[in-house]
């Protein structure tokens, strides 16, 4: 799995946005990506949004933010919401992240 993370710049209208065409690549091991979740718009332009769970294994924590994309068998995902890391008797235990793919 390869964490991709852009870095935020100002583009010509002023508006911060993520530099795709710069980003770095991370290869991430030791974690599990399941699905979770899915729906379907329908209309004029029918939508699938795939939602999928990464954890890592325990106490393993990785680099990994909101913001950032997730390139795991060959597809592509978004991180959707915050990274969620889980503390057991004050120390890392796992975490998760929450990943969203939209196609269509």
């Amino acid at each position: 799995m390869v964490v991709i993370r852009a870095a935020l710049v100002v583009d010509r209208y002023g508006n911060e946005v993520r530099d795709w065409s710069s980003a770095t690549r991370t290869t991430v091991r030791r974690v599990s990506v399941q699905p979770d979740s899915s729906t379907e718009g329908i209309g004029d332009r029918p939508v699938i949004v795939t939602g999928w769970r990464l954890t890592t294994r325990t106490g393993v924590d990785i680099d990994v933010a909101s913001g950032d994309r997730v390139e795991h068998a060959g597809r592509l995902r978004e991180v959707d919401g915050d990274v969620a890391r889980y503390v057991l008797g004050g120390v890392h235990h796992h975490t998760e992240v929450r990943l969203r793919e939209v196609s269509g």
